[in-house]
């Protein structure tokens, strides 16, 4: 009996060992639980399944659609005619930049100096000089807006307020790049290459103590520039020397080229100038460069992410 008796138990133990093993290879849960062969929702801690290409698609028209019905209304704020036409991603490698025809002098290796940027996109670049003017309308418009532009500026009349290009430094996600003008706007070609140095080289060691980054693109007052100019920016870290295309003023604009328009590339500059100096504020400057840029299918972009 007790042989008997051992012979049984050890079949209904085997029997129950083979119907775990069973229900462990087959997930052993009802169907729609977590180990079931359905399509049950993720456990704790499982990522949720990846969004198609369509899901993707759609999020980002959306977000798109978001953001420029935010931007017509900043623009709207603002008096703008048209709304600003967003700016295409940089390039991944920036254009080679060469002197404009014309502009060269006998010197080698030095600082090019143009008034475009090689590019087939229809882009322009905003910049404003000297610094006269701290509006601060300025700083909320162009903030708010989203509208890039770089600023070469003297010190002459900004350092009654270093603080103010502080704030336009760092008043847009990506930053307002700030660059050379002269200590104090002098005709360089009159000056010898030790003062042309100083005053170059004066406004280098200023930008870098204050603002805390030394510029590599420098521009001439009034676009005046000799071999010696060219080699003294090069003797204190300066890369390039962007001239200008068109200069935007609050009632009219000036231009450069014999067809009087914009091309992909071109450099545009204006002033920090208020009511005292011309006919509107730094605002009405920048309803009326903006636009003329819009209407004619342009978008500005980042000077420094080109040169």
């Amino acid at each position: 009996m007790a042989k008997g008796h051992s012979r049984r138990l050890l079949g209904a133990a085997l029997l129950v060992a083979a119907l775990t093993s069973t229900a462990a290879c087959s997930g052993g849960s009802e169907p729609g639980s977590p180990g079931s062969s359905g399509a049950p929702a993720p456990a704790a801690g499982q990522q949720a399944p990846a969004k198609t290409a369509a899901q993707l698609a759609r999020e980002k028209k959306a977000a798109l659609a978001k953001r420029r019905a935010a931007r017509a209304a900043v623009a709207k704020k603002w008096g703008l005619r048209l709304t600003p036409l967003d700016a295409p991603a940089p390039p991944r490698t920036k254009p080679r930049i060469t002197t404009r025809k014309g502009f060269e002098t006998d010197g080698a290796g030095l600082p090019p100096v143009f008034t475009t940027v090689p590019t087939k996109e229809k882009i322009v670049f905003l910049t404003i000089d000297d610094g006269a003017e701290k509006d601060p309308a300025l700083i909320r418009m162009m903030s708010e807006l989203q509208i890039p532009y770089s600023a070469f500026l003297s010190d002459y009349v900004v350092s009654d307020d270093y603080p103010y290009f502080a704030k336009m430094r760092t008043s847009q996600p990506r930053g307002v790049a700030l660059h050379n003008h002269t200590l104090n706007h002098k005709y360089l070609p009159g000056l010898s290459y030790a003062r042309q140095k100083r005053e170059i080289c004066g406004m280098q060691d200023v930008i870098e103590k204050k603002y805390g980054e030394r510029p590599e693109l420098f521009r001439p007052p009034y676009g005046n520039y000799n071999e010696d100019t060219l080699r003294a920016a090069k003797s204190c870290g300066v890369k390039a020397v962007p001239l200008w295309a068109a200069e935007a003023f609050p009632d009219h604009m000036e231009w450069r080229e014999w067809d009087r328009d914009l091309h992909p590339g071109d450099i545009v500059l204006t002033h920090f100038r208020g009511e005292e100096d011309w006919k509107g504020s730094m605002p009405d400057m920048i309803r009326r460069v903006m636009n003329v840029i819009t209407s004619k299918g342009y978008a500005v972009a980042k000077l420094e992410d080109y040169v």
